[in-house]
């Protein structure tokens, strides 16, 4: 009976260690790990490779609204326990320096003490050196008195050397210490601004928390509605660039020239009214704002900070832009996961006047195209531009 017990036992803990495998912990939930704000430093990264593993998780699973606000909110406590971590890291190198502190106090003193009795021999042997062993001869009673006093001499001068060691000693103890306390306040230095970047990126991912709540509503239906439309755009957007659009081509255009105009209202694979605009080298998306000259433009591109020009292009529209969205992983496609993981492929604009004529950016040769999307069908024009840029305007009429 005890045989067939220890065999069950057996056979139960190697079901868990399949079921596990070699890190079980993470399996009983990240919740197991309680860190001590100024011991292990361990156990945070520990913590956050765990949270990290069940945010991992979470992204694999299908798109939807709950899930993205796990994912967001996972992100939130992963960054909670990195400056946790930071902090702890702090807590460490603050005691570090204090330690060393009284080290090198310690020293200094004990460093006094020896140079004032070195002084205080070598000015002895000064004055011992300085009598005739000749003359001190003559004036003692007896030779043994004199090698008496010779031993003495000799004793002396090896104390004094001793003494010498002892606080050459001290003092590369004390340099060392110094050193190394110096190089820990710059160290604590950096960690300190470390962490003032992990707070700042804290505060803006519950802005983004709260900017999502607020913008979905908790609505599943729209945000899957407004899903399908920005994948599809994308996959659109993905075909043409592969020239697989329905093109026809108009002729040449100059910088400056009327080329189409933006739809009011949504539209196929579009929410609401903007221009999309792109730009492409080698069938390879680049950021527009390099090309873009430096304007003051309005931002309603929250919460995505604004960002800068850098080029020498007039911008498609005739009247200053207002942004709505910028180039990459903006909050649509790192929050909201608007293109699956993707990032925006371009700037999305509208004129501040309400003029929706949209114009040429530089001298090219104008293509008037279309692709299915979503059901519908995408217009968009393309100008093949001499310095071998392409320029793609779309969501527009023509």
């Amino acid at each position: 009976m005890r045989k067939f017990f220890v065999m069950k036992i057996f056979f139960l803990t190697w079901l868990l260690w399949l079921a596990f495998g070699s890190t079980p912990v993470y399996a009983l939930g990240c919740e197991e790990f309680v860190c001590n704000d100024s011991a292990d430093l361990g156990c945070f990264q520990n913590k956050r490779s765990c949270l990290e593993a069940k945010l991992n998780e979470t992204k694999d699973q299908r798109i939807t609204l709950t899930n993205t606000i796990s994912i967001i909110n996972g992100k939130v406590e992963i960054q909670e326990v990195f400056i946790q971590q930071t902090e702890a890291e702090i807590s460490q190198l603050e005691a570090q320096i204090g330690d060393l502190s009284q080290r090198i106090g310690g020293l200094n003193l004990s460093l006094d003490r020896l140079t004032t009795l070195l002084i205080e021999r070598i000015q002895v042997e000064y004055k011992q050196s300085r009598v005739n062993k000749h003359l001190f001869f003559l004036t003692t009673n007896s030779a043994n008195t004199f090698f008496s006093q010779l031993k003495y001499l000799k004793e002396a001068h090896l104390q004094t050397a001793l003494a010498m060691q002892r606080a050459e000693a001290q003092r590369l103890a004390f340099d060392q210490q110094k050193s190394s306390k110096e190089e820990k306040q710059q160290q604590i230095e950096k960690v300190r601004e470390r962490l003032e970047r992990e707070q700042n990126v804290l505060a803006k991912q519950r802005n983004e928390q709260q900017f999502l709540l607020k913008e979905t509503k908790n609505n599943e239906a729209v945000y899957q509605a407004e899903l399908a439309k920005t994948l599809a755009e994308l996959s659109a957007i993905q075909s043409i660039i592969a020239g697989k659009g329905s093109e026809t081509e108009i002729g040449t255009v100059n910088a400056g020239d009327t080329i189409a105009s933006i739809i009011i209202g949504a539209s196929v694979c579009s929410t609401g009214s903007h221009l999309h605009f792109e730009v492409v080298k080698d069938k390879q998306n680049r950021d527009p704002a390099a090309y873009l000259q430096s304007i003051s433009p309005l931002w309603n591109n929250e919460p995505d900070s604004p960002f800068g020009f850098g080029g020498s292009w007039d911008w498609p529209l005739f009247d200053a832009a207002r942004i709505t969205q910028g180039y990459g992983m903006t909050y649509y496609a790192r929050v909201r996961r608007a293109y699956g993981g993707s990032p925006h492929t371009g700037i999305d604009m509208v004129s501040t006047s309400g003029d929706a004529r949209v114009r040429a950016v530089q001298p090219g040769k104008l293509y008037r195209g279309s692709i299915s999307c979503g059901g519908g069908n995408l217009r968009y024009v393309r100008v093949e531009q001499s310095d071998g840029l392409n320029t793609y305007y779309l969501h527009i009429n023509y």
